[in-house]
């Protein structure tokens, strides 16, 4: 019941004095109610060092004293504004983030626009919250410009990943004051099934047609794959080989030929095994799919009431992915 109440005490603190309230759409703008400052320890030995000045010229009526002692406080006074001119009235925006596999770590494009006349330098960012690294990136904003930088956050599990919550804070010019901010970013990335590592095999063709039960063989044209051990020549794709760049290092691909009664290799959930885990039958199709990619299978996709025609390509692989990623136990 304590940390319950404790953690209602800390949710509503964020809300009113950091003005958190979830994700924040579109544009973001840091006024000045939105950047907080507070002197470094630097900060404070040297505001402990300027009272020892102070009283040690009012003790000795020290004129000389007085003079340091002043010009050093305006100094301060200098810094605190540039300190928190640094990182005020500084526009925020989200960027792409593209989809990643479980286990892998997903990446936030976060934009700095800054459309003020004067620089912004030594800006940290760094996602903040249970769980994510400690590491933050510096960067500079030149006037008038625009800065794109990544952030990193772990994505350890399918579905969809909302980007935690950024700090962005400074300590220039002098590193005597520290001013920050806090930002929610409005964007998402779709985290796809950890694909099984030591998956079988794909699963053989559907269903077998009438004409006949003959297995994969040489009479019908499938597609192309990557070149196997083994592999004859008289199979290897030249005409594709002649097309690749030798920059990408001229891969050798072979013409996969099936067997007129072999149907479509399909990839359906509803054959395999029921004793296996949901997630491990999630991962295997994951994998399935890839491996189909790869070899430039054709295949068609079912999961429970989703169907998907056989075929392949970059949109058939994202659409395959993403209805494993969202898909809900039913």
């Amino acid at each position: 019941m304590l940390l319950a109440y404790k953690n209602m005490a800390h949710s509503w603190i964020n809300r009113w004095l950091f003005r958190l309230r979830g994700p924040e759409p579109g544009e973001v703008f840091l006024n000045q109610r939105r950047v907080f400052i507070l002197p470094t320890r630097a900060g404070l030995a040297f505001g402990a060092t300027l009272l020892v000045l102070f009283i040690a010229a009012v003790n000795f009526n020290l004129s000389l004293g007085f003079g340091l002692t002043f010009l050093i406080a305006g100094c301060a006074l200098i810094d605190i504004h540039l300190t928190f001119r640094n990182l005020a009235h500084l526009h925020l925006a989200a960027g792409r983030a593209d989809p990643v596999f479980a286990g892998a770590e997903a990446q936030f494009e976060l934009q700095l626009i800054n459309r003020r006349k004067h620089e912004r330098y030594a800006i940290w960012l760094g996602f903040i919250g249970e769980g994510m690294p400690p590491l933050e990136h510096p960067t500079d904003v030149a006037a008038n410009a625009t800065r794109k930088i990544s952030l990193t956050a772990p994505a350890p599990a399918r579905g969809w990943l909302q980007a935690p919550r950024v700090r962005l804070q400074t300590r220039f010019p002098l590193g005597l004051l520290r001013a920050w901010s806090y930002w929610e970013p409005d964007v998402r990335v779709l985290v796809y099934p950890y694909p099984e590592p030591l998956a079988p095999p794909l699963p053989s063709g559907g269903r077998e047609q009438e004409d006949g039960q003959g297995r994969a063989g040489h009479d019908d044209f499938a597609g192309i794959r990557a070149y196997q051990i083994g592999d004859s020549m008289k199979h290897l794709a030249w005409r594709q080989i002649a097309r690749m760049s030798v920059e990408s290092g001229g891969a050798l691909v072979t013409k996969h030929f099936e067997g007129g009664a072999a149907g479509a290799l399909c990839i359906d959930f509803a054959l395999l095994p029921a004793t296996l885990d949901l997630e491990l039958r999630l991962s295997r199709m994951t994998r399935w799919v890839l491996d189909a990619e790869a070899q430039a299978l054709p295949y068609a996709f079912r999961l429970h009431d989703i169907y998907f025609a056989p075929a392949l390509g970059p949109a058939h692989r994202e659409a395959c992915l993403r209805a494993l990623a969202l898909h809900r136990h039913a």
